[in-house]
């Protein structure tokens, strides 16, 4: 007899609760019956999947092995159900799609506009983050799309990347900033307040070395965020200086409220890409995203990088 849904569903509350009675409670049975459906999986796969102790349960390797497949058979499972209904309510079903931040602030505007006026019935929902927990996401089946970077080679394996574009970095001020109009030196920006991505970012660790380079001391004066919303309002407000790619601040660029200054920091990420889980076959509505994200590409960056 092959695992059941309700196996795996039960299997993914013992592995986060790590106990069977709050596992039994979230899974809306008694706990001799988790007991009992427990025991059916582990004879079901002829390994030990928790080892018990008075305290709860710990996974075993063989359940982290499991762990990874459940959540992705459980979630497209549920996203399956999700089509099906919008199927039978007459809508063209539905797409996930994660990105960083440069991509998703014109990349993926863009290509998600193209297919609404095409097809304005297909649900498109969207996340923005840092590349690591996306692609952990897709991985997991919450995600159909990832516009970002592979972080961890390990994944290659499971992943097809697609490389679109690098991102340089130009240092970003508000239009009066104080260094507007000079001339430049590298420890001049060591004297302002800066917005810097979060301590465990790649961009982050870039930054550490470039600042080191350069022989410039880390300010003191640090705004830890990677929400492109606050960064604007705070570099709108006050003399904070920050880094980031000329295209995702565009807009404040081409109104004159933000101004690239005329100092290069050699700030540069690796390419990001379109990504794709490798055994995730995409539903009609994701292939029609996945078009719009290719052909949206070829249009903004024309020379893909090598």
């Amino acid at each position: 007899m092959p695992l059941k849904t309700r196996h795996l569903q039960l299997f993914a509350q013992l592995y986060e609760h790590r106990s069977v009675m709050h596992a039994a409670t979230a899974a809306n049975m008694t706990q001799p019956a988790a007991s009992k459906l427990l025991a059916e999986m582990e004879n079901l796969l002829g390994v030990p999947l928790f080892e018990r102790h008075a305290r709860g349960i710990d996974p075993t390797l063989y359940a982290d092995a499991l762990a990874r497949r459940a959540r992705s058979a459980l979630s497209e499972l549920e996203r399956a159900r999700d089509e099906i209904r919008m199927l039978r309510h007459g809508r063209l079903g539905q797409a996930a799609i994660g990105t960083v931040v440069n991509p998703g602030t014109n990349l993926v505007p863009k290509a998600i506009a193209a297919v609404k006026q095409a097809a304005p019935d297909i649900l498109i929902r969207v996340e923005m983050d840092a590349s690591r927990p996306l692609v952990a996401k897709l991985l997991e089946g919450r995600l159909d799309i990832v516009i970002g970077r592979i972080m961890d080679p390990e994944l290659g394996a499971d992943l097809e990347f697609e490389a679109l574009a690098d991102e340089p970095h130009a240092v970003i001020a508000r239009a009066g900033h104080p260094l507007v109009g000079s001339r430049i030196r590298y420890e001049d920006l060591a004297g302002f307040g800066w917005i810097m991505p979060p301590d465990s970012s790649m961009l982050r660790a870039r930054l550490g070395a470039v600042f080191l380079d350069h022989g410039m001391p880390w300010p003191q004066n640090v705004i830890e965020t990677s929400a492109l919303p606050v960064i604007t309002a705070l570099l709108g407000d006050a003399d904070f200086l920050t880094t980031l790619p000329a295209r995702s601040v565009a807009p404040y660029l081409t109104s004159g409220q933000l101004v690239v200054l005329p100092i290069d920091l050699g700030v540069r990420m690796d390419d990001f890409g379109i990504i794709r889980a490798r055994h995730q076959r995409l539903s009609p509505a994701a292939e029609r995203v996945l078009d719009a994200l290719r052909k949206v590409a070829r249009e903004l960056y024309p020379e893909p990088t090598e």
